[in-house]
């Protein structure tokens, strides 16, 4: 389902290497001996490279991801200026990918044009006069970035809704469109509910971000307008739908025709909306996946005055493009996002930042490049057997429970049998609607390439399904499983060492990349996953007896991760990150048995004094080197599905076959007996 979230964890420095040549894939060095395995392996595997990493000023954290990113984004940076040099023909793909760059540099030309490039946008915000022109602009801001199972998206748009077009919940052969709650300016409903102090901070410093850049778009009464926005906004807040329910399919498949946005959500006028918003007039179908959320935004269209939306329109407008405003506005933004928000002391250079733009908005047309430039077909080929090998463990284990009945473990089956498996780059590239980049117009650039991917999405509708569509760059160093097309992503930039390199042992390849495969094949079998059968149809394949077998081991992941304590009085939210933990226990467990497979019964070579099993494990936990801000482990721990990488290191503990490797005796703190690991697969 979700993406692997690979933000932060440091690639090693060196590698032990055997006398036959072959890298260990373990850098012995940056482990701390002092720490006993069984009290915390991460320390144990990281623990000196933490004690002297330092995080650079322009990041909120550090880790092998970041440095797996930074050598994408040198390559991204080589083939941009390479865009540059060529001087193609105006409207081909080098010549967006040139212009668009040159545009987010020109710092100078951005200070030039000031606030002229959004000025028509608020002159038209202004201009609304009643709720049907609100309903309207409403619609007309409306983009497709929001994702309830490729991307955790379920609340992430600064617009009042967001829209996903995936394929039908219920009719799995046909794509409909979802709307999604959106409408905050902070990342989470809690930043504006919870009554923690820290919170309550965060609120204080946005209140004054909103007044700052209410004076510095140039707008009357930045004051008043502030305090309307924010009032408005925690009330929309109050409407939302939580984080985790929101992950729950089941409560999400609410199947609504156009009527019945009229009926069951007024406030809206949802003609208005829907025509401004582009929805062909032929769509009846939708999935309207937070319910009581749409109600209640719905109702507040209606109910608030109009200049409290105005101003939140405004703000919103100016909010998304701070980026390519004058420095006075981008500074800003970055002060209470970067510095409040995630504790980075400084903003990343403007080169940096404006790769960065590029591949968000011409991901594609970089990615063609990015993928024949830089993803050798032998890598491709050792990958793909790498993943029929963790498969065939995947499915190996479910052929042997005890406790699941044959039919359930049939469809099981049957899933592993028809997973559609992407390496590296996708077999045909997403076909945008061409749009206009300008070196002299950045704000125009990126509002144009949000809404020539949300026409995308909206040309999917009417369309047959496609199982191989793609939901990341090649140059993304992430992973994905996409469960309503029962298929994985594992784009090229993250099958580079240390995740993988085909020098380094099969333990390190295994414990390192085989556990992010794992985990994504795993994703078919979480708690959200394992809702939906081999067609990617919603629907309950399990006895009441094996659902309660499953539900009691993610209950028992639920406690276990509740418990860990990441700052004083901060406690992982277990139930929030259930699906990525069941997805990292049952990965690592299958990449495991697949390692042990690939030996053919052999014995593993001792390397640089370690075994196969040690080698395996201290792979996966270097793969997860991460140092983190406190403000930024904070805002993870409130906002994101995945627990922070030092705790993902600690699922370990749950895996018989890690205990006699590093001699784990009862007392130690991540012991546990037998009965007590959870296995969930």
């Amino acid at each position: 389902m979700k993406r692997l979230a690979l933000a932060v964890a440091l690639l090693a420095s060196s590698a032990a290497i055997a006398q036959s040549g072959t890298l260990s894939g373990v850098d012995k060095a940056l482990m701390d001996d002092s720490v006993k395995p069984g009290d915390n392996f991460d320390d144990y595997a990281n623990g000196t490279w933490r004690k002297t990493a330092q995080i650079p000023a322009d990041r909120s954290a550090i880790g092998v991801g970041l440095d797996v990113s930074l050598k994408a984004e040198a390559r991204n940076a080589a083939i941009i200026k390479g865009a540059a040099a060529a001087k193609s023909a105006p409207g081909s793909d080098q010549q967006r990918i040139a212009d668009y760059y040159a545009a987010f540099v020109d710092t100078a030309g951005i200070e030039a044009r000031g606030l002229r490039p959004i000025q028509g946008d608020l002159a038209a915000i202004a201009a609304i006069r009643d709720k049907r022109a609100l309903s309207a602009a409403i619609g007309a801001a409306m983009r497709s970035d929001t994702d309830p199972f490729n991307n955790n998206n379920y609340a992430s748009t600064n617009n009042l809704f967001g829209l996903f077009v995936s394929q039908d919940l219920n009719r799995p052969t046909r794509n409909v469109p979802y709307l999604m709650q959106g409408g905050l300016g902070l990342p989470d409903r809690d930043y504006y509910l919870s009554d923690k102090p820290d919170m309550a901070e965060i609120r204080t410093a946005y209140r004054a971000y909103l007044t700052q850049l209410m004076q510095l778009a140039g707008l009357s009464d930045p004051q008043g307008r502030a305090d309307r926005v924010f009032a408005l906004e925690m009330k929309i807040a109050a409407a939302q739908t939580d984080i985790i329910a929101s992950q729950d399919a089941h409560k999400g498949d609410n199947p609504w025709t156009r009527a019945d946005f009229t009926t069951r959500a007024p406030g809206m006028d949802w003609n208005a909306f829907w025509t401004a918003a582009g929805m062909p007039a032929n769509q009846r179908d939708f999935i309207a996946w937070q319910p009581e959320a749409i109600t209640k935004l719905s109702a507040l269209v209606a109910s608030e005055p109009l200049q409290s939306w105005q101003d939140w329109l405004a703000f919103h407008t100016v909010n998304q493009v701070t980026s390519v405003l004058p420095k006075a506005i981008n500074d800003a933004s970055f002060d209470f996002y970067g510095r409040t928000l995630t504790g980075t002391p400084a903003q990343q250079p403007r080169d940096k930042r404006g790769i960065a733009a590029v591949n968000g908005a011409l991901g594609e047309a970089v990615g063609k490049i990015y993928a024949q430039r830089y993803f050798p077909a032998s890598s491709k080929v050792e990958i793909q057997k790498m993943v029929a090998n963790i498969v065939a463990a995947f499915d190996r284990r479910i052929a042997a429970l005890d406790w699941m009945a044959p039919a359930t473990k049939a469809e099981a089956r049957r899933k592993l049998a028809v997973l559609k498996v992407g390496v590296g780059y996708p077999d045909h590239w997403w076909n945008y609607p061409i749009y206009a980049v300008r070196a002299d117009d950045p704000v125009g650039n990126a509002q144009r390439a949000k809404l020539s991917l949300y026409r995308y999405h909206l040309s999917k509708l009417g369309k047959p399904v496609d199982r191989s569509e793609w939901w990341m760059t090649p140059q993304t160093v992430n992973a994905v499983n996409l469960p309503l097309q029962n298929a994985l992503n594992f784009p090229a930039a993250i099958l580079e060492s240390p995740y993988f390199d085909p020098r380094f042992d099969a333990a390190a390849n295994y414990g390192a990349i085989g556990s992010v495969i794992g985990h994504e094949i795993s994703h078919s079998f979480d708690n959200l996953g394992s809702d939906f059968d081999s067609t990617g149809r919603l629907h309950n394949w399990w006895t009441p007896a094996d659902l309660a077998r499953f539900e009691a081991a993610g209950k028992a992941l639920v406690a276990q991760y509740d418990a860990y304590e990441a700052l004083p009085g901060l406690h992982l939210n277990g139930e929030q990150e259930l699906g990525e933990n069941i997805a990292d226990v049952a990965g690592l467990t299958a990449a495991f048995e697949a390692y042990h497979a690939s030996l053919g019964g052999k014995p593993a070579p001792v390397i640089d004094g370690l075994t196969g099993d040690q080698r395996f494990f201290l792979a996966f936990a270097q793969s997860w080197r991460t140092k983190m801000r406190d403000k930024a482990l904070r805002a993870r721990i409130a906002t994101d599905v995945h627990a922070p990488a030092p705790w993902r290191v600690l699922t370990v503990r749950n895996l018989d076959g890690w205990y006699a490797p590093f001699q784990v005796k009862p007392g130690q703190k991540l012991y546990l007996t037998p009965e007590k690991r959870v296995h969930v697969w």
